[in-house]
């Protein structure tokens, strides 16, 4: 019989500077996370660190003992779909950094933005652009071990190539529905992309939606986040679970949707390692409360 933790791990994203095992594991035990996100670069540059194989080793040992999943999020500066060849290019070398530092560290996903059309270029351009940037990327992952590439759609600022979750779509079909791409659903950009996650239903609504678009099995990873902000205004500012304008009930409709069975629950939230701890906990409490579908 599938535990409630077996079906949805609950965690957060994990600080590592000083090193992944040393500092991202002993931060992820108070907070008492089941599941982990981590950097392997710094998320605001260009920089590829090659990391510390004993690092890497006692990361990914501790989280076969613990059975913690882990999950990398790739720097923010990437974006393919950038009319800046110098961007482009250097979103294909950080990008491929991750996935390899991925695999290093036993990470089942990578996550990405899904980015914009820089420029003034048109959406089309700039999403076969993304295609033709992305692709050999995911060729590159034959091995048994290598991390799946997660697109995050963003919150809608801008030229986003990706907000809504039937914008996956197209992003879907230019990238041939690889065997390898799956999505990591952030419930804070999707609220402020549109959905309204506090509606009733609308958690279901967006998560049925998700899996008509992508079809079944795509769903790898959710940033469980609340929002300060209403659905539709186009602001990435996260809140703590339940003290937002999505609520905590809707997240307990989401641990309940057929959709997320299986899929890891990350949080992003303010509070420093207090809040975290608490948003995980309140996320647990509603996961033992729940029936799933």
């Amino acid at each position: 019989m599938t535990t409630n933790r077996e079906r949805n791990p609950i965690g957060g994203h994990v600080p590592v500077a000083g090193g992944l095992a040393a500092n991202g594991l002993s931060y992820a035990r108070e907070i008492s996370a089941e599941t982990v996100q981590v950097f392997v670069a710094n998320p605001r540059g260009w920089a590829t660190p090659p990391g510390s194989p004993q690092q890497d080793e006692e990361f990914r040992a501790a989280c076969a003992e613990r059975d913690l999943p882990a999950y990398v999020h790739a720097p923010y500066l990437i974006n393919f779909g950038s009319h800046t060849e110098a961007t482009a290019a250097k979103s294909v070398d950080s990008m491929r950094h991750s996935l390899r530092r991925g695999r290093d560290i036993g990470a089942l996903g990578v996550v990405v933005h899904t980015g914009s059309a820089t420029g003034g270029r048109p959406r089309e351009t700039a999403l076969a652009q993304a295609r033709e940037l992305m692709l050999p990327l995911l060729d590159e992952l034959t091995h048994d071990d290598d991390p799946w590439l997660l697109l995050e759609p963003t919150a809608g600022q801008g030229a986003s190539l990706c907000s809504q979750v039937r914008d996956l779509g197209p992003y879907f079909e230019v990238l041939e529905r690889h065997p390898r791409l799956g999505v990591c659903l952030d419930t804070c950009h999707a609220h402020a992309a549109g959905h309204d996650l506090s509606a009733p239903g609308g958690m279901k609504q967006a998560l049925d939606e998700l899996e008509s678009v992508t079809g079944p099995g795509r769903l790898k990873l959710i940033h469980a986040n609340d929002s300060k902000d209403v659905a539709g205004a186009h602001k990435d500012r996260h809140a703590n679970i339940g003290a937002g304008d999505i609520g905590a009930e809707p997240f307990g409709e989401l641990l309940a949707h057929p959709v997320t069975d299986g899929v890891p629950l990350v949080i992003e939230t303010p509070g420093g390692k207090e809040g975290h701890a608490a948003d995980i906990a309140r996320l647990k409490e509603l996961r033992d409360h729940c029936r799933p579908a």
